[in-house]
């Protein structure tokens, strides 16, 4: 359970946090001074929320005491408005965030749990798998396939080199972990690291979430704001999807690669920082460059070293690690005691062909196990989506076509080709097929009580099922072609 040690002289500022964590799994200690908090922090903590103003010790020099102790821990400030002023200044020699009295519950509930995020990040070192698993504390990157030895060898290499790094790979192969595992394993590991995902943050907000803003600089800045590129200097910032920042972040990051120097929103003063970069995107950088979508210097300097992430599809035997991992892993976090995978669950699992990837893998065994009675997971608690392919196609082994249905998979794959006008009329036959399929196998191709069923007149059902192509033989089929009766 992660601990958060708040230090205020105020009592009811200390309830009022005890009351806002109450319901939470964050364990809240408290202390009304510098010296009961350094008492406390001889145990493991995880944040800390720091009044600016306290009796004993000024807020800065109790923050430079806390980081002697874990130069890793985040800091929040809790400072009343007139004081705003120390609390950035103090954000300077790395403190995480700041609040402002009268305390936002839901804001400082959000901003803690950010700052454990970061924590994670920062203190949870990423392990090499190479052959067994051997479940840590840790995140791991597991593979043993020719491709992932080139990335774990690339990792090495370039770790301990100051130089930024562009890692280039499908959604979901594990980006940011091989970011991280750069950072644990450079000379900035005692230094904060900082992750952004430039496609999460509107182009309006990503300006000033990087590089911070000044006071009045637009609706709604209201204080002045310290940025990721200030509040990391002598850390590693990673920047994911790169490849979707506007040209105005595009041009100030470059200037900030280059000088190591930037202005803030609305600002003046030219800011000194030492940052180290390393980006994570899903696009072909290159050929974005020579279309005029990105600048082509900046291509080059965040290229400093290019790491290229295999898709899950190209890693073999990979897969049956990773399945053998996320079973332990999530196993454990569910309280699940699941030794492995029933035979046909298992080939249904290796065949897919996985087009989210590591990620998916990881959200696909997660369900399976929630599903799973027993210590073995069956083909039966697997979720639908193993059962269609990326094309939104039903998998060719599926024993059951219409279990197959999943209509977040068809969606996103007419989405991504963008290839039709007639989106509405398609999802709704689609639906349709697999209703009345569905319907049809449960009274063995019964039109009649399918009909009763359904709640329609067995004439629009003949109707329905001709114009769907629904196959009534042995079998009820939803996707042949030919439109087979059996004389009901």
């Amino acid at each position: 359970m992660p601990t958060l040690l708040a230090v205020d002289d105020d009592r009811s500022v200390l309830r009022i946090i005890e009351r806002a964590f109450r319901d939470s799994p964050v364990a809240v200690l408290t202390a009304s001074n510098v010296a009961e908090g350094l008492a406390l922090a001889t145990r493991e903590i995880d944040v800390i929320l720091l009044d600016i103003m306290l009796p004993d010790v000024s807020g800065l020099d109790a923050a430079r005491t806390f980081q002697a102790i874990d130069s890793k821990l985040p800091i929040i400030f809790i400072t009343g408005r007139g004081s705003s002023d120390t609390a950035i200044e103090a954000m300077k020699l790395g403190a995480y965030d700041y609040v402002l009295k009268p305390l936002d519950l839901a804001q400082l509930r959000e901003l803690v749990q950010r700052a454990l995020d970061v924590r994670r990040l920062m203190k949870v070192p990423v392990e090499f798998t190479r052959s067994e698993v051997a479940m840590t504390d840790g995140d791991q990157l597991v593979g043993r396939c020719p491709q992932m030895q080139a990335v774990f060898k690339a990792i090495g290499r370039v770790a301990a080199q100051n130089v930024s790094v562009l890692i280039h790979g499908e959604s979901g192969t594990g980006k940011e972990l091989i970011a991280r595992a750069i950072y644990h394993h450079s000379h900035r590991a005692t230094k904060p690291f900082l992750a952004v995902n430039c496609a999460a943050i509107p182009d309006a907000l990503l300006e000033s979430e990087l590089f911070g803003h000044e006071k009045g600089s637009f609706t709604g800045a209201e204080q002045r704001r310290i940025g990721k590129f200030e509040q990391c200097s002598g850390g590693t910032i990673f920047l994911d999807e790169v490849g979707d920042m506007s040209p105005l972040v595009q041009s100030k990051v470059l200037r900030l690669i280059q000088e190591q120097r930037f202005e803030r929103v609305g600002g003046c003063e030219t800011i000194q920082t030492d940052v180290r970069i390393i980006t994570a995107t899903n696009r072909d950088l290159r050929l974005r460059a020579a279309e005029g979508k990105f600048r082509e210097d900046l291509y080059y300097r965040l290229n400093g070293f290019t790491i290229d992430v295999p898709p899950l599809r190209d890693r073999g035997d990979d897969v049956l690690l990773l399945l053998q991992y996320c079973v332990q892993k999530f196993g454990r976090e569910l309280g699940k005691d699941v030794h492995g995978f029933a035979p046909d669950a298992l080939e249904r699992l290796v065949s897919y062909r996985w087009p989210g990837n590591v990620r998916q893998l990881e959200a696909v065994i997660r369900q399976s196990l929630l599903n799973t009675i027993g210590s073995v997971v069956l083909l039966e608690f697997l979720p639908n989506t193993v059962f269609v392919e990326d094309d939104g196609t039903a998998a060719p082994d599926s024993e059951n076509e219409s279990d197959s249905y999943d209509l977040e998979s068809f969606l996103t794959s007419r989405l991504r080709d963008d290839s039709t006008d007639d989106l509405y009329v398609e999802a709704i036959a689609m639906m349709e097929r697999h209703l009345l399929a569905r319907v049809l196998q449960h009274t063995d191709g019964n039109q009649s009580q399918a009909a009763k069923i359904l709640g329609i007149t067995r004439s629009t059902l003949r109707n329905r099922i001709r114009s769907l192509h629904i196959s009534l033989g042995a079998t009820v089929s939803a996707h042949d072609e030919s439109v087979e009766f059996d004389g009901d």
